[in-house]
């Protein structure tokens, strides 16, 4: 699979550019604020729907206009398929593929994958477990796309029984009307039923990915694991052994049942997969809060590069996208990195200095500079 043309038009910076692409490495070069970055978030909102820098859509649109368009001609298999986003910003966003309109923008996720690594990584590691659960997820949507409506409906009952668990509460300390816990037990099997399909679907995830990640990390800093990988449930430990659906819900109602006081007390959901981490650890210590600035980059690397080779496992190798790595990686690692990722079918990367990148991922060159994109080799 590769990205053959990039059609941007009141995207970030862009008015309108065009971009015509190859198989290979290509290389997106120019000063810090010029547009390299917002040409690889677009390519990655292709993909997923979602940027890797913000959490909503409205700065994705150009400073004036209405709405965005994104759209990227695919070949997959000799095929070629043509994907259009319009982004619009407080209303629902549209999609087309081969110029057909879909019902449902989600219908066109699948039709290009890719792997980004971003500066913004870092936080896989050092961040909140929010990062390390959107990493998970994102994932499970790039192999099997229905999974954005499992998240959707996960997360519109997750809101819905957070709003009647602050009206009990209220209403318990006297501020208001009494909830009606009928109703709650409904939300319950809703959020139980959806939570245990996207716990076990992590469960399993995390099991194919786990020696993916240990091998990518060895590849970039050998010597310096092993790199471990464990999900760690808000349900108790003893609950979760295995990733049977229906083993989960049954977990999650009775989790639920016997923590009703608490919950109903503090208002809010206290358990279920949006409570739910990622824990990471370089040999048996925690990497949050102990792994170098360096050992966190490598770890967040080896993240994304075990997402690529799970993908490409599935079939239908990724779109490798290198945001702004190598200024980061000392000589060594920068080499490591170049002969793990020179295989790949197609690989884009932006550098603000084009000598920070390795002689054999020197591929096509395409100078960014206030809007303009031009290719020089």
């Amino acid at each position: 699979m590769h990205l053959a043309q990039l059609s941007l038009v009141e995207f970030r910076s862009y008015e309108i550019v065009d971009v015509a692409l190859e198989p290979g490495v290509s290389v997106f070069a120019g000063p810090n604020g010029q547009g390299k970055t917002n040409l690889i978030e677009a390519i990655g909102y292709l993909a997923s729907q979602t940027s890797h820098r913000v959490a909503i859509d409205a700065p994705l649109v150009r400073a004036g206009s209405p709405r965005a368009v994104v759209r990227g001609e695919i070949v997959r298999d000799s095929r070629k398929l043509l994907v259009e986003l319009e982004i619009n910003p407080g209303r629902a966003n549209r999609a087309r593929l081969n110029r057909a309109a879909l019902p449902r923008a989600r219908e066109a996720l699948g039709a290009l994958r890719t792997v980004l690594f971003a500066p913004e990584d870092t936080a896989l590691v050092k961040g909140d477990p929010s990062d390390r659960r959107r990493y998970l997820d994102e994932l499970l949507v790039a192999r099997t796309p229905r999974f954005a409506a499992v998240r959707h409906d996960y997360e519109r009952i997750l809101k819905q029984r957070n709003a009647l668990l602050k009206t009990a509460a209220i209403a318990k300390r006297g501020g208001g009307h009494a909830a009606d816990l009928r109703t709650l037990d409904v939300w319950d099997g809703h959020l139980a039923r959806t939570g245990a399909e996207l716990l076990s679907a992590r469960l399993e995830l995390v099991e194919s990915i786990r020696p993916l990640v240990d091998k990518t990390y060895e590849s970039v800093a050998p010597g310096g694991g092993p790199a471990v990988i464990e999900y760690r449930s808000s349900l108790p430990p003893e609950s979760v052994t295995s990733s049977d659906r229906a083993l989960l819900e049954a977990a999650l109602v009775a989790t639920m049942a016997a923590a009703r006081a608490e919950e109903i007390e503090r208002g809010v959901s206290l358990y279920g997969p949006h409570r739910d981490d990622l824990l990471l650890k370089l040999a048996s210590l925690p990497a949050k809060g102990y792994a170098s600035h360096g050992e966190s980059w490598a770890f967040a690397l080896a993240l994304r590069l075990a997402a690529y080779e799970l993908l490409s496992a599935d079939g239908g190798e990724p779109v490798l996208i290198l945001d702004d790595v190598f200024a980061e990686l000392d000589t060594d690692r920068r080499e490591r990195l170049a002969e793990l990722v020179s295989r790949a079918e197609q690989v884009l990367i932006t550098a603000a200095v084009p000598a920070d990148i390795p002689e054999r991922l020197q591929g096509a060159r395409f100078d960014v500079m206030a809007g303009e994109v031009t290719r020089v080799r």
